[in-house]
């Protein structure tokens, strides 16, 4: 007989057939307790709770649990709720992940912003206004392609904001930035493309994601006007990955003589465009750049998410593919995960609707430019050899080192051991030049304010460890 008893905890107890009822009880909850399912302080349920959700007498859970208690697996107590007691006299010391790594104290990491700074309160506001006035369908399977409410609000926002072709019709949101390349790697792919650009150095995890889903990735090179486009016919790709706003992870800005260049390659070759609008939002020194889907919507799938704006772990991303993309990427959705959470979809929205959002970036952007003039200033009073590059907009910025080959791993040894966590280009690399200039990707936005000062000094104290000219 088995039963899952809701007094107290969910908990399936087992009794075995051919045994009195109270041994039966005594052997399952013996077992249960030496297995360290029941771990110890584990309240369980009052005997009256127990014997009614087993069907059983009241008095042959009451003397079970006498029995155990007298053998040192309960603590039976009068008028206090029956624990766990037992454990193992030699426990083994608890197993941790080979991959987990010391949190570091000081952490430069590229590509996140800072999650102290989300909008806690317009969040919990939002929410509460959908929960209150939301339909209970929301609590049900959604629209693959995302809630209306929410491509309305980004279609919207996206137009006056980053001068998107945006529809509501054609929004497909998704879960984040990796989810939307494996959706648009995996439909090129079954269309026929066997072959994706992208630039030279970018993110390694857009490599890995290309060729798990079948697709051959070249790399083209980039320069100070972005990814070089002259290249592009030469590879036979019918894809490009490209991040013009914000080439990442060198910071610079594709050229318009780039944009016009790339858009007419997509065309004659009947190719398509994948844009990451990573960060497009965080622009400080010049006039906010347009999304380069504009130029064309019928050969560029702009993607965006929430992850820099607001947090990555809400998962949050959209897509806008031509039409003629709109239906299999929809489809491909929904085989995938059956859509993304109604209800953070529908909090978003809200916070969109009343202006939260746009309020919220505005006060990041003046908080991530006062984080990089602070990481400006203090490293130029260092040395005045040291110089940021790529800090025009988003939440990183590159510095390059002396020009010596072991340069990126001397600091990234001495990082590591000053507990300062960095990246370094080297790895950004699918077909590095030779010789290459070595350099370091700071993340300015990643430490806690409380904590910026401190870590800018532990930084410049890294950096002046290296034999600057």
């Amino acid at each position: 007989m088995r039963s899952d008893w809701s007094s107290g905890l969910d908990l399936l107890l087992e009794l075995g057939r051919g045994h009195g009822l109270q041994a039966s009880i005594e052997h399952s909850l013996r077992e249960a307790i030496r297995d360290g399912r029941l771990t110890p302080g584990t309240a369980l349920p009052s005997s009256r709770s127990l014997s009614r959700d087993l069907g059983v007498a009241r008095g042959t859970v009451s003397a079970a649990y006498s029995q155990l208690g007298a053998e040192g697996y309960l603590e039976v107590r009068q008028g206090a709720p029956i624990r766990v007691r037992w454990q193992p006299r030699h426990r083994p010391p608890a197993a941790h992940p080979a991959t987990q790594a010391a949190r570091p104290r000081w952490d430069f990491r590229p590509g996140r912003p800072d999650s102290a700074s989300f909008p806690r309160q317009a969040w919990a506001r939002a929410n509460r206004q959908v929960l209150s006035h939301a339909p209970d369908e929301i609590f049900g399977y959604g629209e693959p392609r995302g809630s209306t409410q929410l491509r309305q609000a980004l279609s919207g926002y996206l137009g006056r904001a980053r001068g998107v072709d945006a529809d509501p019709e054609r929004l497909v949101i998704c879960n984040g930035f990796t989810q939307a390349l494996t959706l648009i790697c995996r439909t090129l792919r079954a269309a026929g493309v066997t072959s994706l650009a992208i630039e030279d150095p970018s993110a390694p995890r857009y490599r890995q994601l290309a060729e798990a889903a079948g697709l051959t990735v070249v790399p083209i090179s980039c320069d100070q006007d972005g990814l070089q486009t002259d290249r592009l016919a030469a590879s036979r790709a019918r894809a490009a990955l490209v991040t013009p706003a914000h080439q990442y992870p060198l910071g610079v800005t594709m050229s318009a003589a780039r944009r016009i260049a790339l858009v007419e390659w997509a065309r004659h070759h009947h190719a398509t465009i994948i844009e990451d609008d990573y960060d497009g939002e965080f622009r400080y020194d010049r006039q906010p750049v347009a999304a380069l889907q504009h130029l064309d919507p019928d050969h560029v799938i702009y993607v965006g998410t929430a992850s820099k704006t607001l947090a990555p772990g809400l998962r949050l991303g959209w897509l806008s593919p031509p039409s003629a993309l709109t239906a299999t990427l929809s489809a491909a959705k929904d085989q995938l995960d059956r859509g993304s959470s109604t209800l953070d979809q529908l909090t978003f929205a809200e916070l969109i609707a009343t202006g939260a959002f746009d309020r919220h970036i505005r006060h990041m952007r003046t908080r991530y430019r006062r984080r990089r003039d602070a990481l400006a200033q203090t490293l130029a009073s260092a040395h005045p050899a040291i110089r940021l590059e790529g800090i025009s907009a988003g939440l990183h910025a590159m510095i390059y080192l002396p020009e010596h080959e072991a340069a990126e791993q001397q600091i990234q040894t001495r990082a590591e051991r000053a507990s300062i966590a960095l990246h370094t280009l080297g790895g950004y690399w699918h077909n590095p030049p030779q010789p290459r200039r070595q350099a370091i990707i700071i993340g300015y936005a990643t430490p806690a304010s409380h904590a910026y000062q401190p870590a800018l000094r532990a930084l410049t104290e890294l950096l002046m460890t290296l034999q600057w000219p």
